[in-house]
């Protein structure tokens, strides 16, 4: 891969002049390239088989779409990147795309990673439970799943399948009889010794042969021994075994679709409609569903299937594994490039398939309905939202309607576990993506000081956009700063503004009102008089959810941090000592303050304590008081 051209000595035309004037300097290497206008702003970019013949063809003036022209007409500069490959070209262009998010690209916007059930091996009796990220912990991972909500109701039924345990191991160590769940028969009391660890260890292998697609096989296992139970007239025991078959029955039923002749697969289904765009992906493993997700990404009215499903694809699967086989409602260009791409990321082949007929057909078709039946109901509600941020716009005197509000509320109690939230809305609703938490710092405030407490969390928010989106083209500046207080809050919020140069974003403060009842709000503006809408008003609704939202999201960073604070201990503080020897240190000495109250020679007898931590710990409590 060579260094990118330096675009200084090119000549400041724009358009079709001034894309042909890099051909002279280009060959037939295959590369990215990137389009920007004439303030350095990333328009455009892709990839090519052969750099000088993709960018001659935009050096025409005719043949080209609507969004293309207009791209072309925009371009002041362009920059190169030479691969070796086609194939590295096409890795390196989506990932440039999700990095630098262009405006005439299509583009994926909502790309969180997804979650797995994870059995842990790393204790005796292995824990099962919902996991997320990296996959570090040692154990068997089984996903992905499409949502947390598939993961919680699986986890659900094979608790009462399998009766695995999903207690921490800090939690298992200190219970002396059973909790709740043993009760209710969802777990089977490892942690007090009520199941040997053999037959706790063939409730684990069931559990992963059965998330493995091996679900047939464990039932009939499990209706033999119901039936040798019966026979034997232990009839509790038969009863729990039938209840176990119910559970897994349960799970499979919850899945829907179950298909005999696809192992691994992910089914993706695109719909277009009025210049929008939805993606229907199922997760199909183990020949079973285990959920599905719809995605918007962003396109324009001249964008192809083809163009579309393709950029989807690169994007989605930029930080993600590959299932082995992709099963797709639309075909793509370049699907041999895109399959030698994906097999070479995931060290495996991986198949691109777009069926016509048969069991795959009919996964695309019911896909591709739901991508539809989405798309609407998303269409529908983007209409609503517009209708009002228009009329938000008309109440407050705003210049047009708002793209993305910011609506700010602080939660503590007498000024402790003090935080600050910050949520986003805009024309596709809550942006919960954009939400952001302020762990609040300020060493000199007074516990309780609502006004300091909402300095410092702007004066973070807005020194951070400065820095990072000094011309405000990132789309990441507000139009309207929702406050949650009177005319006192918004003249000190107008202050803090000032005082970073940043005086012309709308703000509105939104008090409580008379008796403070909902729907008697008052909304104060800097230097106007205050001033309420209707009791119906959808205006008046659209602001209470959003202060609501606001609120909410407060209260649960603020209850989180507050739960975090009352499981800390002093122990937390010493270098080297992290939750694993954290735990063995509690489990042997029982407290905290036990540990601060040990000598040096019981330190040392704590399994996993090498000499030199045991020094380290001892010196941290008496030295440091």
């Amino acid at each position: 891969m060579s260094e990118s051209t330096d675009t200084a000595d090119q000549p400041r035309q724009t358009g079709h002049a001034c894309i042909q004037g890099y051909l002279k300097t280009l060959d037939g290497s295959p590369g990215v390239y990137r389009m920007l206008d004439a303030q350095a702003r990333i328009l455009y970019v892709g990839k090519a088989r052969n750099l000088r013949a993709r960018v001659s063809s935009y050096a025409r003036p005719t043949g080209h779409t609507p969004r293309i022209a207009r791209m072309i007409r925009e371009t002041a500069s362009m920059m190169f990147l030479t691969t070796r490959t086609e194939t590295e070209a096409l890795l390196l262009e989506q990932n440039l795309i999700k990095q630098l998010k262009p405006k005439y690209n299509v583009l994926l916007r909502d790309d969180k990673s997804f979650p797995n059930i994870l059995v842990a091996k790393d204790h005796a009796f292995p824990q099962i439970k919902k996991h997320r990220g990296a996959k570090k912990e040692k154990g068997s991972y089984f996903g992905p799943f499409a949502s947390a909500g598939a993961v919680n109701r699986t986890l659900n039924q094979l608790q009462k399948a399998f009766l695995l345990r999903n207690c921490t191991d800090a939690m298992f160590e200190s219970r002396t009889r059973p909790c709740l769940l043993y009760q209710i028969k969802r777990c089977s009391g490892p942690c007090v010794g009520l199941i040997a660890q053999a037959d706790y260890a063939e409730s684990v292998r069931d559990a992963e042969r059965f998330l493995s697609g091996r679900s047939t096989r464990v039932q009939e296992e499990l209706a033999e021994q119901m039936q040798a139970a019966s026979d034997a007239m232990e009839f509790e025991r038969a009863a729990a075994l039938r209840d176990r078959i119910r559970a897994l029955t349960s799970v499979q039923t919850a899945q829907g679709i179950n298909p005999r002749g696809v192992s691994e697969a992910d089914v993706i289904a695109l719909h277009m409609e009025g210049g929008q765009a939805c993606v229907q992906v199922f997760f199909i493993r183990a020949n079973q569903n285990w959920g599905n997700r719809d995605f918007y990404p962003r396109v324009g009215a001249d964008v192809s299937p083809a163009e579309a499903m393709e950029a989807f694809l690169g994007q989605f699967y930029d930080n993600k594994e590959p299932p082995r086989q992709l099963i797709l409602s639309d075909a793509i260009e370049n699907a041999d490039l895109m399959t030698e791409a994906l097999s070479e990321k995931a060290g495996r082949k991986v198949e691109i398939l777009v069926p016509q007929r048969g069991e795959k057909a009919e996964l695309v078709s019911g896909a591709l309905r739901n991508a539809r039946e989405s798309l609407a109901r998303r269409m529908a509600e983007r209409a609503t939202q517009t209708k009002l941020l228009q009329g938000l716009a008309e109440a407050f005197g705003l210049d047009g309607p708002p793209q993305r509000i910011e609506v700010y509320d602080n939660s503590h109690i007498q000024g402790t576990n003090a935080v600050g939230g910050m949520i986003v809305a805009g024309p596709d609703g809550f942006m919960k993506n954009s939400y952001r938490k302020f762990n609040i710092r300020g060493d000199n405030l007074t516990p309780g000081d609502d006004f300091g407490m909402m300095k410092e969390v702007l004066t973070r928010r807005f020194s951070r956009l400065l820095k990072e989106d000094p011309d405000r083209n990132k789309g990441l500046w507000p139009d309207l700063l929702l406050i949650d207080g009177g005319a006192g809050q918004v003249s000190a919020v107008r202050e803090i503004m000032e005082e970073h140069g940043v005086e012309d974003i709308p703000m509105v403060g939104v008090a409580k009102g008379v008796d403070r009842d909902h729907g008697k709000e008052e909304f104060h503006r800097p230097g106007q008089r205050p001033f309420a809408l209707r009791m119906n008003d959808p205006v008046l609704y659209f602001v209470q959810r959003l202060r609501d939202e606001a609120h909410r999201f407060a209260i649960g960073t603020h209850r989180a941090k507050r739960a975090k604070a009352v499981g800390a201990t002093p122990l937390d503080d010493i270098a080297g000592v992290g939750a694993t020897r954290k735990r063995a240190l509690l489990a042997h000495f029982g407290s905290a303050k036990a540990v601060s109250r040990a000598n040096l020679a019981d330190l040392k007898a704590v399994e996993g304590i090498s000499d030199s931590l045991a020094e380290k710990i001892y010196g941290f409590f008496h030295e440091n008081g």
